[in-house]
């Protein structure tokens, strides 16, 4: 059996109908997984699970949308999981909110409110929902999708650094409070990635040109290439990792 064999194993990812949580559902899929497609409208969900249904055989996506605000909307993706799957056994807190692009004297508590609520409280909510069958089994994997937001200063995205400094943090609790079941519980960290969500960070030519120069490998990062990172937290090969925040960021925080 491969390392990085996901056969047998069902995996929850939020915010997984583009972008990086859609590649890492890819991937999942490609390695065996069942896994749940999830975001706020039915129609790209529909439109994902169809697409991993087609390439994969039936039954191997399931869609159900969710806004990640909401409490009620997270337990009926819990619910609807295992219904579909039996259990659950990977979980990725993938999707999160950004309302605000500016510096941190200029945000409203609205918006702050919004982006620590979204992204680290939903996040926790999750967790803990699906994490009493996880100790009942004394097996699963939890991945936080962070950001090297989380890592470094920042004079226009201030207040989703603080939420993704903070969702290292809940990832190094929750690996300590959940490791006596053998529930491992990482963070990844990307650098910037090509994706809509960060789209303010490098439409712009001169921008992203810069960012380019300044990143090691000289480009950004495609959604592609967090994916690996996933499977490797998710799969055998990961067993003994928890705790950790994977930073994929082609070497900008080194430099």
């Amino acid at each position: 059996m491969s390392l990085f064999d996901l056969a047998g194993k069902s995996a929850l990812i939020t915010g997984s109908t583009k972008g990086i949580g859609k590649a890492i559902a890819e991937q999942f899929a490609v390695h065996g997984a069942r896994v749940t497609i999830s975001s706020r409208k039915p129609g790209p969900c529909d439109q994902v699970a169809g697409e991993i249904n087609a390439r994969h055989g039936a039954g191997t996506a399931i869609a159900c949308p969710a806004n990640i605000s909401s409490r009620d909307d997270l337990q009926n993706l819990v619910n609807e999981t295992n219904t579909a799957f039996g259990k659950i056994d990977i979980v990725v807190c993938n999707a999160a909110s950004n309302p605000y692009y500016g510096p941190m004297s200029g945000i409203n508590d609205d918006q702050f409110l919004k982006i620590l609520s979204n992204n680290i409280i939903a996040n926790n909510w999750l967790i803990q929902m699906v994490a009493p069958q996880m100790k009942e089994r004394k097996d699963g994997s939890i991945i936080i999708v962070s950001s090297i937001g989380g890592l470094r200063a920042s004079t226009v995205i201030g207040a989703y650094c603080i939420s993704k400094a903070a969702d290292v943090q809940l990832a190094r609790n929750l690996a300590a409070e959940f490791g006596p079941h053998n529930i491992r519980v990482n963070c990844i960290s990307p650098g910037l990635v090509k994706t809509d969500f960060a789209k303010a960070l490098w439409e712009d030519e001169v921008k992203r040109e810069q960012r380019e120069a300044e990143t090691p490998l000289r480009r950004l990062g495609e959604p592609s290439d967090l994916a690996g990172a996933a499977v490797y937290l998710a799969s055998r090969a990961g067993a003994w990792t928890t705790g950790q925040n994977i930073v994929v960021d082609g070497g900008v925080t080194a430099v």
